[in-house]
């Protein structure tokens, strides 16, 4: 396509435009007992356009102008709650969904307005949610959401920048857990770390998420091992009255995603069963092998979600997602130092994961509650490997090739009783574990396999009190397993609680506190370790504990909009210390590894703390945007029992993003992210010499030194069209638009000459360039939905 051709198709686009209306629809229901609330309003906020809900709770509004709107449904006796920033378009609007919450006593005249801000009385504070408009246009996200999650309140970046690790509030990389619609997920990234969780790329599709939200403390008690971290992804479900679609193109892949009704047998109503499904491809390899590159990062993923409503009362939902990843190397046609250096120094992976589930609600016929049971089965094969020549994978140093596999059940019952909410349930989980592990250097070499059952069990409260001026949560959770020897049930009692006090009558003002105790598992690698006596040296570990206490204040301003004050304190304890290097391992497994593998000891301790100023806007006045300020501590003791700071301990976090609506469809957005200077851990030359490829770092050294401060700044624009059968959304951004460098720490490789020869004897040398590092990076990318 020559510049003309592409002239006049943008100017096709621009001009050819078929309509100027689009619809939406969806369902309103009653939050307790989920069953429809016939005769619900539903409005566009600022608009007369507004319709009533059928006696099975759906609505349809037809003839809307396209732009964002804030959608409210109100129902009498109900409080009210708006979805913000709805996009119409002609096509590939999603359904929506409303639950609605019965007010107990309410004045006449009186309107009561839902928070939009996802707070619920088992997590008053500390809590951050995202709709998928949001995420779909936030700046160098490229629609990946656990990018977008980074730039939360209180997340550190990772080093380098370009991890999707999600550390929160000092805390480790793998202290978070991952939940989609109720089903566990171990891992969301590529290329994942096992042991942790984080990668380059996220995995989660943004088609099908409804909204992401983020709690940083006053977890639920029906979620086990979270230390830092709760991540919840709520899928939507598929259009239940057409057939639809997307196909995505953005920064690193192309994807399409299908939608729609499933034997359908009256076409006049929605269909009881709709579908989801996705498949996306990575064009990485291609692009960096154009521009000369030495990694080959290709990936695969797929996604999937079948919902069934046997009737009013019983849904069943099928959901899955997997990954199929490969990275690789070759040599570059010309030499280049630090391309060397990392064509000897990046592990090859060949990794593939799969999460599978089926889960089934019941809703009880008495509108008092409902029961969930989930059957799950996840699997991650992993073959991380270091070699003497990665381009022709000879000469092993290092190879971990392993598998986990986790079948797990899950049941919970709620149910309300006078002003009570209680919720009560367990969790089994069949695991297993093989690991092939050689590492030369250490003289580690050992196979070993694990067969086990982890349990748990919780039970819950809630209700308000003083004229619903207060809410109080009361939880308690145990959990144990039979392979671990180095605690039990009654070590693992886990009890926390939770409330949030309006100040005033309008609860514009509202103190929230919660204090909470909380376990976490040690890893598969950790447990699954072998001396070479073919002992396993971890089989003692203590569940890592954490002991949160939180306080704030919070000032809604406007419905849309407020501001919050928090300070934070958690106090580890077992916290697994690595033997070989005398570290905690919490200032580990933020980069391409393999955390836990390694002999360790349940004796360190932490404490991480702080405070957290952040204001959130919603969509108004065609403004919306989120602005955060944490300043925290963090340290852990190692081998030594002295307290060092951790990696992520920056002291000062600041991110903050925000978008205009501009006329015409347009949308103009940014975000800024900061980060003080992080310690980081420098190169043992001596031992790196000795092992490399494998660079050795000092860990005794942790807290000498430090990286310089973090600064990211990102902007886009988003141009819609809209035709008759099809929506087109363009988008552009520059990542880095200030220019700023990106802080990494110095690299090494081995001498060589002009040639690529290795100078005799041998020795390292930095190879760390700034070239390149401080460039923007503009790039596009569309969504076409049909």
């Amino acid at each position: 396509m020559n510049k003309f051709h592409f002239l006049g198709f943008l100017f096709f686009i621009a001009f050819a435009q078929a309509q100027n209306t689009g619809s939406l629809s969806g369902r309103i229901l009653d939050l307790q007992s989920q069953q429809p609330l016939p005769g619900a309003t539903l409005l566009l906020e600022g608009t007369g356009i507004g319709v009533v809900t059928d006696e099975e709770g759906y609505f349809t509004v037809n003839e809307i102008p396209y732009k964002s709107y804030n959608v409210i449904a109100s129902f009498l006796g109900y409080e009210s709650e708006t979805l913000y920033n709805v996009i119409v378009k002609s096509v590939g609007n999603r359904p929506l969904l409303f639950e609605l919450e019965e007010v107990v006593e309410t004045l006449d005249e009186v309107v009561i307005v839902r928070s939009p801000f996802r707070t619920t009385r088992d997590t008053p504070l500390s809590t951050q949610s995202f709709s998928a408009v949001e995420i779909e246009t936030y700046p160098g996200g490229n629609n990946d959401i656990t990018k977008v999650v980074q730039s939360m309140p209180g997340i550190s970046p990772s080093i380098g920048g370009f991890r999707n690790d999600i550390i929160i509030r000092g805390g480790a990389p793998n202290e978070t857990v991952y939940y989609l619609d109720g089903i566990e997920i171990p891992n969301i990234n590529h290329f994942s770390t096992q042991g942790s969780a984080g990668g380059p790329v996220g995995m989660i599709n943004v088609s099908f998420v409804r909204d992401v939200t983020l709690s940083s403390s006053a977890f639920g008690a029906e979620y086990d091992n979270p230390l830092s971290g709760v991540l919840a992804f709520e899928q939507r479900e598929g259009n239940a009255n057409e057939f639809g679609g997307n196909f995505r193109f953005g920064a690193s892949e192309a994807g399409i995603t299908l939608e729609g009704p499933l034997f359908r047998k009256d076409k006049e109503r929605p269909a009881n069963t709709t579908f989801l499904f996705s498949v996306r491809r990575s064009y990485l390899q291609f692009l960096f092998e154009l521009i000369g590159l030495p990694i080959r990062p290709d990936y695969w993923d797929y996604q999937w979600k079948i919902k069934h409503e046997i009737d009013k009362y019983n849904s069943l939902t099928f959901i899955g997602i997997g990954a199929i990843d490969d990275f690789s190397v070759k040599a570059p046609d010309e030499f280049d130092a630090e391309q060397q250096a990392t064509l000897d120094q990046v592990p090859i992976i060949d990794q593939r994961s799969t999460t599978v589930g089926l889960s089934w609600k019941r809703n009880y016929k008495n509108g008092k509650g409902f029961m969930m049971t989930a059957l799950s089965t996840n699997r991650l094969e992993n073959v991380f490997s270091r070699y003497e020549d990665n381009t022709t994978r000879t000469g092993t140093i290092f190879q971990n090739d392993s598998y986990e596999w986790e079948t797990k059940l899950r049941y919970q019952t709620t149910f309300y009783s006078d002003q009570w909410k209680w919720s009560s349930g367990f969790n089994i989980q069949q695991s297993s574990y093989q690991n092939n592990t050689i590492f030369n250097y250490y003289d580690i070499a050992y196979n070993t396999t694990l067969d086990f059952i982890k349990y748990g069990f919780f039970v819950k409260g809630s209700r308000k009190l003083f004229n619903d001026r207060m809410d109080l949560t009361l939880g308690l959770r145990t959990d144990a397993d039979s392979f671990s020897t180095g605690s039990n049930l009654m070590d693992n009692l886990s009890p926390r609680i939770a409330f949030s006090y309006a100040l005033t009558e309008n609860q514009q003002w509202k103190l929230n506190a919660t204090a909470g105790r909380y376990f976490k598992i040690p890893t598969y690698t950790m447990l699954g370790f072998q001396n070479e006596r073919s002992l396993f040296v971890n089989q003692e570990a203590s569940y890592v504990r954490s002991d949160h206490f939180v306080a704030g204040l919070e000032y809604n301003v406007t419905p849309s909009s407020r501001f919050t004050l928090e300070g934070f304190v958690k106090n580890y304890s077992n916290y697994p210390v690595s033997v070989v290097d005398g570290v905690s391992l919490a200032n580990k497994g933020g980069g391409f590894e393999v955390l836990g593998n390694e002999e360790i000891v349940s004796e360190g301790t932490g404490q991480s703390s702080g405070l957290e100023f952040l204001f959130q806007q919603k969509l108004s006045n065609n403004f919306y945007g989120v602005f955060a300020y944490t300043y925290f501590f963090s340290e852990f003791t190692g081998l030594d029992q002295r307290s060092r700071p951790s990696v992520w301990d920056s002291r000062h976090l600041i991110s903050f993003t925000g978008g205009y609506k501009l006329k015409r469809n347009w949308e103009l957005s940014a975000r800024w992210r900061f980060a003080g200077k992080n310690p980081y851990v420098p190169t043992d030359l001596e031992a790196s010499l000795e092992a490399y490829p494998e660079i050795i770092l000092d860990y005794y050294r942790l807290g000498e030194v430090k990286l310089n401060a973090f600064n990211l700044a990102d902007i886009r624009i988003d141009k819609k069209w809209n035709f008759e059968k099809l929506s087109f959304n363009f988008f552009f951004e520059i990542q880095n638009f200030l220019g700023q460098p990106n802080p990494t720490p110095e690299e090494y490789g081995l001498n060589r000459n002009a040639s690529g020869e290795v100078i005799l004897p041998r020795s390292l040398v930095s190879v760390s360039t700034d070239e390149g590092n401080s460039s923007p990076l503009p790039s596009f990318g569309f969504v076409l939905y049909f």
